[in-house]
């Protein structure tokens, strides 16, 4: 159901959370039911599920808001228990309600939402973009939006700034969709069935892999600051001050930029309309080999989607492609290498994926090993496509400009020198076509997250389970056990 509106946005929660609050405040409530943040005792965070949230992946719980309360969790030594909401307005009821430590599911910071409930510090700046459907009509600027269908996610903050150009311009009208999923959202502008919509900059970063004729029109001036939610309790700034010193070491060492890289940044050489001809080729061609890549993955404890993006990047999904330079096949195989892994018909999809997973099995062993993933498969699929000498020439470029060539950012900054004419005379090995190779990593880890997020529907997290019995129901379902390397 969708929902008109051209109220005040957060008339209504304001009224329920304050009216809880008093309930405390009266002795009505038990604010006392969580337990202090303190080893060994239990942290109860409400999230929602999505891409950019928590979801169940392919080998484990993923997610940046996952990661960040795990690691949070992880840093008091305390345990974890995952509540699911499946609206905004649900998660801040869970916490006026004393049932949660911290509400961590992309919220945006807002004056309403402060009143009543204490919040950390930043981390995570985004902006509000309005999209719409490429070859339709492209809003330019807010007074293009009159007379236009807009629709935003439940319980989104957008919903205030819409209320506000309402009232000034009766003919800005919104509908409010009944859901917590960005993907709802932009399935409307897909189908037409609205014609623009406002999200998150992050999140339509992330969704717009699957929805490649969603554009974006134009982007809000304001800067939307993303925290955590603390709740009602007495405790809760004194727990405020432990999550600020967290999430302040968090941006000190690199761990919040290196989240928002995995998340928000694999897109930077992929064109709108690659991703529409991936797409394409997911939903016609992949059903095909989807079973045969799978079972190739497993054998050699890759991801699947991995694996899958490599040999469409190779070849787009074609066992019998051939280059100008000779390679061929699923893996786009040279002579060489295809001797090396064993591999006698490199026209034989089978054998051809085979001998691509081994090849990258044996560059990820090479691999110093105090590289750590996931930039140690950053540099592997680097070295997949220039060579393990250039990569590892790459990395002491990085290491001599006072970056570190152990984290896949500094040394992709790098690969382009090694076809910079002041620079590659001096190398050992010489020229290589550096930045091929960090578009080619860029591209496969964009088709990777694209074919993770096409499985997030399936894997819907609808329980209320604690990290361990999430982790064994993943192990359980996929047979999967951690390998080292």
């Amino acid at each position: 159901m969708n929902v008109q509106s051209k109220d005040l946005g957060y008339t209504r929660d304001m009224r329920q959370w304050l009216l809880i609050t008093t309930l405390y405040l009266t002795g009505c409530g038990n604010p006392t039911v969580l337990d202090a943040f303190a080893p060994g005792n239990e942290l109860v965070v409400i999230t929602r599920n999505g891409p950019t949230t928590y979801y169940l992946g392919a080998n484990e719980p993923a997610g940046l808001e996952y990661e960040l309360f795990h690691a949070f969790a992880d840093s008091q030594d305390m345990t974890l228990r995952i509540k699911v909401a499946s609206t905004i307005e649900e998660v801040f009821d869970t916490l006026a309600r004393g049932e949660a430590h911290i509400a961590a599911a992309g919220l945006t910071q807002s004056t309403a939402r402060d009143q009543v409930f204490t919040s950390t510090r930043p981390y995570l700046a985004q902006h509000p973009v309005v999209v719409y459907k490429a070859g339709q009509f492209r809003p330019r600027g807010v007074e293009d939006l009159t007379g236009l269908d807009i629709v935003i996610m439940q319980g989104s903050h957008h919903r205030t700034r819409l209320s506000m150009l309402s009232e000034m311009d009766p003919d800005v009208t919104y509908r409010v969709l009944e859901t917590a999923q960005s993907s709802a959202v932009l399935s409307e502008i897909e189908a037409d069935q609205a014609d623009v919509a406002v999200l998150d900059s992050g999140e339509f970063s992330m969704q717009q892999r699957l929805y490649p004729r969603v554009a974006k029109a134009f982007q809000l001036k304001e800067t939307l600051n993303t925290v955590w939610y603390l709740g009602l309790d007495a405790r809760a700034t004194a727990w405020q001050a432990k999550i600020n010193e967290f999430l302040d070491s968090a941006a000190a060492d690199g761990r919040l930029t290196d989240l928002e890289d995995r998340y928000f940044g694999s897109d930077a050489n992929t064109s709108r309309i690659e991703l529409f001809t991936f797409q394409r080729a997911v939903e016609k061609t992949l059903p095909k080999w989807r079973s045969l890549i799978e079972s190739v993955a497993q054998e050699f404890r890759l991801d699947w989607q991995l694996l899958a993006a490599i040999a469409y990047q190779e070849s787009h999904w074609d066992p019998m492609a051939k280059s100008p330079t000779g390679v061929r096949g699923m893996m786009m195989l040279t002579r060489p290498t295809a001797r090396e892994v064993g591999v006698k018909n490199r026209l034989d999809a089978e054998q051809s994926l085979r001998g691509g997973a081994r090849f990258l099995r044996n560059l990820l062993r090479r691999l110093p090993n105090d590289i750590e993933q996931p930039d140690r498969t950053w540099m592997a699929l680097a070295a997949y496509n220039v060579g393990m000498a250039h990569l590892e020439e790459a990395r002491r470029l990085t290491e001599g400009h006072g970056g570190d060539p152990h984290l896949w950012q500094d040394v992709r900054k790098h690969l382009p020198d090694l076809q910079n004419p002041d620079i590659y005379p001096h190398l050992r090995h010489g020229f290589a076509r550096g930045r091929e190779a960090v578009t080619y990593v860029d591209n496969i880890r964009h088709y990777q997250a694209t074919l993770a997020l096409q499985d997030i529907p399936s894997q819907t997290i609808s329980q209320r389970l604690n990290l361990d019995d999430l982790t064994a129901k993943a192990s359980d379902l996929l047979n999967w056990t951690p390998l080292s390397l």
